[in-house]
């Protein structure tokens, strides 16, 4: 005992730049080769203590301090809602038979994945994520072979909701009888920097979507 407390009071000494104890090559102010234990420690009443650091060791037994706050970000699970900033129709113009979702507004995204300018989620971690799109077509969309909403990873299609508009005509009119919503969810598995995009595919020129909050959106949701 006092001759740890010996080597306590020189290690404070500027004379005593390293000390160590169980090796003769220390790496740090006290190195210590082998196990610790503290019998007794003081309570402290001040909750922010925790909050302000922890004290963890890394691989090579470096005992450093880190945000507790940083910490729990770390572990925090994707959860992403948005849809569109303005309440105008969306017009898309389809060159190749789909088109990109201009989704740019967030109601919520607590790991900050996605991008609003890009229109694109990208994972900060690995895991199982529940992805799933809504759209809701203007009354201007007419009868077409093909209209229909795609989930893409990484830019393939991995889930789409698709089929034809059908009309009818009431003596002279010419009425569309399929519903205007399509809609498409699934579960998918993505690593560090994978993508998550939405895309409308039709055989129309144009397609006009409703950006109400209640019409058109999408949700990401990581579940393990």
């Amino acid at each position: 005992m006092k001759a740890l407390l010996l080597l306590l009071i020189l290690a404070g000494s500027p004379l005593c730049a390293q000390i160590g104890i169980n090796t003769v090559s220390p790496t740090a102010t006290l190195d210590v080769n082998g196990t610790m234990r503290i019998r007794t420690t003081s309570q402290i009443s001040r909750e922010t203590a925790a909050k302000d650091s922890i004290m963890v060791s890394d691989s090579q037994g470096n005992v450093q301090r880190i945000s507790s706050k940083k910490v729990v970000q770390s572990h925090l699970k994707s959860f992403v809602k948005g849809g569109f900033s303005s309440s105008s129709d969306q017009s898309l113009s389809l060159t190749s038979g789909t088109v990109k979702i201009p989704f740019n507004q967030e109601d919520f995204d607590e790991n900050d994945e996605f991008d609003t300018g890009t229109n694109t989620f990208k994972a900060k971690e690995a895991g199982i994520y529940a992805v799933s799109v809504q759209i809701k077509a203007n009354s201007a969309v007419s009868v077409a072979t093909n209209f229909g909403v795609n989930i893409l990873k990484n830019n393939v299609v991995i889930a789409r909701s698709s089929f034809a508009n059908i009309g009818i005509t009431v003596v002279v009119t010419a009425i569309n009888v399929t519903p205007p919503i399509r809609t498409v969810q699934t579960l998918v598995k993505l690593n560090t920097d994978d993508t998550i995009r939405f895309q409308v595919s039709s055989d129309l020129i144009n397609v006009g979507l409703l950006s109400a909050k209640e019409d058109s959106f999408f949700t990401i949701q990581q579940v393990r």
